[in-house]
């Protein structure tokens, strides 16, 4: 994906193609059905609700519009994700309780308040699934040497002068592999992230 997330999110909304939709889903499926899942949804029920998220996700966006502040696509589907659990949870029966012995509806209503605690673990955990998916697309448009000088200095905390000597770099060249890749990071996850 060449281009930045915000414009990635205007390029869905405007001129949809299947491979942007694939990337979306992609990206946004295996979070929605860990937390899904991490919440108490069995798996089957889990595939469930996401198909139906990823569905009213495809239907809404055109009309979803960015408004500049951050997390504001995060908390769009955070709303969705919360609508269409309490949907799933009414068509059902009987009213499973959810972790901590809560009903479900109460830990919905946690999600859908931005200062609940389990608002922010949404917010964190979903911040940090983007990141590892951000990371798994860009790593490839990156020398291995750009990105080992990156990931020892930045992930793994090492002194510049370290992984400097360990690469075969100069320290200057370990700054600029960090500066690049962070860029480039910061293009992507633009809108969906910040």
């Amino acid at each position: 994906m060449g281009q930045t997330s915000a414009s990635f999110l205007e390029r869905l909304r405007l001129q949809p193609d299947a491979g942007a939709w694939q990337h979306l889903i992609d990206l946004y499926a295996p979070l929605i059905r860990g937390w899904l899942r991490h919440h108490g949804l069995q798996a089957s029920d889990s595939d469930d609700v996401v198909q139906e998220i990823l569905g009213v996700l495809v239907q809404k966006l055109p009309s979803f519009e960015h408004d500049g502040r951050p997390g504001a696509f995060r908390n769009w589907l955070r709303a969705i994700t919360v609508n269409c659990v309490r949907r799933f949870w009414r068509e059902k029966l009987n009213q499973p309780a959810a972790a901590g012995g809560s009903s479900w509806e109460e830990h919905l209503a946690q999600l859908e308040d931005p200062k609940s605690s389990l608002s922010r673990h949404w917010d964190d955990e979903h911040d940090r699934h983007v990141l590892r998916r951000l990371f798994a697309m860009i790593e490839p448009d990156f020398q291995p040497s750009t990105w080992q000088a990156f990931r020892r200095l930045v992930l793994e905390g090492l002194p510049a002068t370290t992984v400097a000597t360990e690469l075969g770099l100069s320290v200057n060249a370990v700054f600029i592999a960090k500066s690049r890749v962070l860029q480039r990071l910061r293009q992507e996850a633009r809108g969906l992230i910040d």
